[in-house]
C-alpha cells in the first residue's frame, strides 16, 4: 500500500496510573529517524519502543513525546507518622514565641518527609505506556496510509496528463518529419548544379532518424506503465519511483533537444512541468 511520510496522532489514556498522553508526528526523510522522549518512569522502554516502530515504518523523521501524570490523590499522601511530631514542636515554639509563632501550614508540608509521592503499580505503568504507544502508532500509520492514497491519486493524474501528450506528439510526428524533409529539399534545390540524389536521400534518412523521438515517446510509456504498476505493488514506493522520475525527466530532455517544432517543444515543456509536480508528490512517499 502507498504510504505518505507525513502524519500525526495523538492520544490520552486516563487509569489507576494516571494520564497519560502520546503524540507522535513524521515527517519527510531519506531514512528512519525516531526520537522517543518519555517520562523518567519509563526510560527502560525507549529501546523496545524503537524497535517496535521500526517495524512498522520504514522511513522518515518520527518524533514520539509521552507524557505522565500521576494520580492527584497519589501525588498528595501525607505521611501523618512524620507530620505529627513536627506540629507538636511547632506548638512548643509558638508558645515561647507568642508574636512570630503563628503555625504555617504550607511550611509543614514542605518539611521532608511530609508528603510522598506513591508510585503505584509500576507494571501497571509500563504496560499502559506500551498499549497507548502502539495505539498511536497504529493512528500513525493509517493517518500516512490516507495520505499516501491521497497523494497516489494526484501521481495517477499526472501520468495520465503525460499520456495525453505523448499521444500529442505522436500524432504530430509524421508532419514533423514530412515537413523537416520537404524543407531540407528546398535547400538542396536552391544549391543546384549535379547533386547525387541517392547519397542525398542517404544523408535525409540519417538526419531524420535522428530528429525521430518515436524512441523516446515509447520509453516515456513504458515508464508510465511502470509507475502504474508500482504504485499498485504492496511494498513501498517512494525509492523506486524517484529513481523512475529520474528516467522521466531525462527522456523529456532529450525529446526537447531534437525538436524541430515549436509545439513540440511546448509539449516538451508541459511534460518537465508534469514530471516535476510529480517529483514533489513523490517525495512524500515512504
Amino acid at each position: 500500500m502507498i504510504s505518505s511520510m507525513t502524519g500525526f496522532a495523538r492520544l490520552e489514556r486516563s487509569g489507576a496510573y494516571g494520564t497519560l498522553v502520546c503524540e507522535i508526528r513524521s515527517v519527510n526523510h531519506r531514512f528512519l529517524d525516531a526520537t522517543v522522549r518519555l517520562p523518567d518512569s519509563c526510560r527502560a522502554l525507549e529501546s523496545d519502543l524503537r524497535h517496535a516502530l521500526s517495524r512498522e515504518l520504514r522511513r522518515g523523521k518520527v518524533d514520539c513525546t509521552i507524557q505522565h501524570r500521576a494520580p492527584i490523590a497519589a501525588a498528595l499522601q501525607v505521611d501523618e507518622a512524620a507530620l505529627a511530631p513536627l506540629i507538636e514542636r511547632s506548638r512548643q515554639l509558638a508558645s515561647m514565641l507568642p508574636e512570630q509563632g503563628r503555625i504555617n501550614v504550607l511550611e509543614l508540608l514542605r518539611w521532608p518527609g511530609v508528603l510522598r509521592e506513591e508510585q503505584g503499580d509500576p507494571e501497571a505503568l509500563i504496560a499502559a505506556v506500551q498499549e497507548i504507544f502502539a495505539a498511536a502508532v497504529a493512528g500513525l500509520g493509517a493517518a500516512r496510509n490516507r495520505e499516501g492514497q491521497r497523494l497516489a491519486e494526484l501521481i495517477v493524474q499526472r501520468c495520465d496528463a503525460l499520456a495525453a501528450l505523448i499521444a500529442q506528439v505522436r500524432a504530430r510526428l509524421p508532419e514533423v518529419l514530412a515537413r523537416v524533409r520537404a524543407r531540407l529539399e528546398e535547400r538542396l534545390a536552391e544549391l543546384g548544379g549535379e547533386l547525387n540524389q541517392e547519397r542525398i536521400e542517404q544523408e535525409i534518412v540519417l538526419l531524420l532518424h535522428r530528429l525521430d523521438v518515436a524512441e523516446e515517446l515509447d520509453r516515456l510509456t513504458g515508464h508510465i506503465e511502470e509507475a502504474r504498476r508500482t504504485l499498485g505493488a504492496p511494498e513501498a514506493a517512494g525509492r523506486r519511483l524517484d529513481f523512475l522520475l529520474q528516467e522521466f525527466n531525462r527522456e523529456a530532455n532529450t525529446l526537447a533537444s531534437k525538436s524541430q517544432d515549436l509545439e513540440t517543444t511546448r509539449i516538451a515543456v508541459e511534460m518537465k512541468v508534469a514530471i516535476e509536480q510529480m517529483r514533489e508528490q513523490v517525495q512524500n512517499l515512504e
